[in-house]
């Protein structure tokens, strides 16, 4: 940017030389001289302008309106109800609290809506009906009657186990 600087101004020094020069000889009239002076300058300083703009952008980077015109890709977000389960099914896992106050409800639900749908068995007017359909490690634990556990801060539900549940409910 020094160099479009010092361009601008010998450019403008230059100029103003042949200004005095031709002043000197009074080849023209002086306001046809003084004019066509204004007009360099003006020119010289549209040049160096242009340039010092030019060379303060980033050449590689898109201007505003090819920014705009760009596909902008959506970030894939994750729904809420996904992250919540996820977190429900790490909390349960970890406390048996957490796993009969908050993950068991969900997955009782869970089994209603799948009772309900596909063999018209209500989980808590039929527990016999749902007990045969669901097993009788799925039926234990997503059972209604179900008690607290006795130490609420003990290890939640292992992983093979939540997962064998998981996929008896999707059975059915």
């Amino acid at each position: 940017m020094r160099s479009e600087r010092t361009r601008i101004a010998t450019a403008a020094a230059t100029a103003t030389v042949v200004l005095v020069v031709m002043l000197g000889i009074h080849p023209v009239s002086t306001r046809q001289m003084l004019t066509a002076y204004v007009l360099v300058l003006a020119a010289i300083a549209l040049a160096g302008l242009s340039r010092i703009a030019r060379s303060s952008t980033d050449p590689a980077a898109p201007s505003a309106f090819e920014a705009a015109l760009r596909i902008r890709t959506v970030e894939q977000m994750r729904p809420p109800e996904l992250v919540r389960t996820e977190r429900e099914i790490v909390l349960g896992r970890s406390s048996a609290r957490h796993l009969h106050q908050r993950l068991l409800p969900v997955l009782r639900e869970a089994a209603a809506a799948r009772l309900s749908a596909g063999h018209n068995v209500d989980l808590e007017r039929r527990p016999e009906a749902a007990r045969a359909l669901l097993g009788e490690e799925a039926w234990e634990l997503l059972r209604v009657d179900r008690p607290e556990p006795p130490d609420r801060n003990a290890p939640g539900i292992p992983l093979r186990q939540l997962r064998d549940v998981i996929s008896t409910l999707e059975k059915l």
